[in-house]
């Protein structure tokens, strides 16, 4: 029943990045927004969601991972109510930020509690690892198809009421089901807080934007340097501080940089192909998007399937490094082949084969990756390793989708009513991330050690003077 609760978390998590989508037209007709900053709707949780991350890992290691889960509900909840109540655009995006805020607590301390309860068991914990997995893509699609319906049948505010009982419903359950640990010692970094939500926050806010301003601009190269400045200020606070936000050393654990940097390329490939696969579906074979979404359906089965019926098995078979290497270079085959499609192309022939394959290497590759990058931590720093892995995952997601979005508008996705000139756009990003995707195939075959289990809970015990943390833990 935990895991279930852990795994709705991360679903619900990917879903209030999706369910806007089809109801961006009357929040636009109520509200007022432009078309410059209807972006924005999207982007506000982005830029909270990455730039807090790192922070909502440390407070799970500092307060206990149970009662920052429960906080982070009650500020999604929040965020989600004055979202849904807006009558002006700067509320709708101030809730917005709240919701990007408690995603930001909800996120790294779900991981810590997957931990928590399955790290005593390795086949198991990879289990939890695959449905947790699993529920990412399901709350992509899930977010389509609510989108569309809610819009269609209530209004738009209550794509934001949704989250509201399913968080009374989790703060309910939480206090029996998951596991407590007893608060650490030590104290919260401001200083350290400040400069890496300043500097993640920015840089997000510069990749989204430049889009829209242009990557040649002045605005862009300046505030790209304020996001390198606020970043650099931080890695010398944490190598100055007794007690940083992040023990830079952290770093040098085996395969943990190089898992996340895994899952950092395999969201800057997977993010894009996913976006601009919803758009050809739409703007050039014509789909409502209640069918795109269910032209969807067969590749998120399919990341379910493999995620939890045959990625386990793969796992202890081949181990982690042959896994990420495997299914990075399949994500690149599928979305090259996607690279192929036609504006006068079918669903059956230029889409479902191609995504399918896509569906697999990612399936592959995400769960070990995921599992490596959090493993390989110190058992009382799982928060923090939580928070690193999921803000790799989520700037990687802003990166790419912004760097293939200027790559598809240079080849002309802006010219709305071209189906040529829109398939070549689409094709441009889907190599693009094909390219994002062989990139990190290559770079985890040099970099990822064979030595390493993707899920090593039984480090408290090799290691019983840093095994500090809960029995649970241990």
């Amino acid at each position: 029943m935990a895991l279930a609760f852990i795994a709705m978390a991360q679903f619900m998590v990917i879903m209030d990045t999706s369910i806007i989508g089809v109801a961006l037209p009357e929040m636009q007709a109520d509200l007022g927004f432009t078309p410059g900053n209807l972006s924005w709707v999207f982007n506000a949780y982005v830029v909270a969601l990455g730039g807090l991350l790192l922070l909502g890992g440390r407070l799970s290691d500092l307060f206990g991972a149970k009662r920052v889960f429960s906080t982070g509900w009650v500020v999604l909840a929040a965020g989600s109510l004055v979202a849904g109540l807006a009558d002006e655009v700067w509320i709708e995006l101030s809730g917005r930020a709240v919701q990007g805020a408690g995603s930001a607590l909800i996120a790294p301390s779900a991981l810590t509690l997957l931990m928590m309860l399955f790290g005593s068991n390795p086949k198991e914990l990879t289990k939890a690892f695959a449905l947790y997995g699993a529920a990412a893509p399901a709350g992509g699609t899930a977010g389509v198809f609510l989108g569309g319906v809610i819009t269609e049948y209530a209004s738009w505010p209550w794509v934001f009421y949704i989250n509201i009982p399913v968080a009374l419903l989790t703060l309910a359950a939480t206090p029996s089901l998951m596991p407590s640990a007893p608060a650490n010692r030590g104290s919260v970094d401001i200083g350290g807080a400040l400069t890496a939500t300043a500097g993640l926050g920015t840089l997000v806010y510069a990749v989204v934007r430049a889009p829209e301003v242009g990557w040649d601009t002045a605005e862009t190269w300046l505030v790209l340097a304020a996001g390198v400045l606020f970043l650099g200020l931080f890695v010398v606070l944490q190598a100055r501080r007794r007690e940083p936000l992040m023990r830079l050393s952290i770093l040098r654990t085996p395969n943990l940089a190089a898992a996340n940097l895994a899952q950092l390329l395999l969201a800057g490939a997977w993010i894009p192909m996913w976006f601009f696969l919803n758009l050809y579906l739409q703007q050039v074979l014509g789909l409502g998007a209640f069918a795109s979404g269910s032209a969807l359906l067969p590749m998120t089965g399919a990341v379910m399937i493999m995620m939890i019926l045959l990625a386990p098995r793969f796992m202890e078979r081949f181990g982690p490094k042959v896994m990420i290497v495997t299914g990075m270079a399949l994500l690149a085959a599928g979305m090259l082949w996607l690279s192929f499609v036609r504006p006068d192309g079918s669903y059956a022939v230029d889409v479902l084969p191609a995504s399918l394959v896509a569906a697999v290497g990612m399936s592959l590759a995400f769960i070990p990756s995921l599992g490596t990058a959090i493993s390989s931590a110190r058992p009382e720093e799982g928060g923090l390793a939580s928070g690193i892995v999921n803000t790799n995952y989520q700037i990687g997601s802003a990166l790419g989708l912004a760097a293939m979005t200027a790559l598809a508008a240079t080849q002309g996705a802006e010219e709305l009513g071209n189906p040529t000139a829109l398939t070549d756009g689409f094709s441009a990003a889907f190599t693009g991330a094909a390219a994002v995707a062989a990139i990190g195939a290559l770079l985890a075959a040099v970099t990822l050690r064979t030595s390493q289990p993707a899920v090593d809970p039984s480090a408290a015990e090799r290691e019983p003077e840093r095994a500090t943390d809960t029995p649970a833990v241990r």
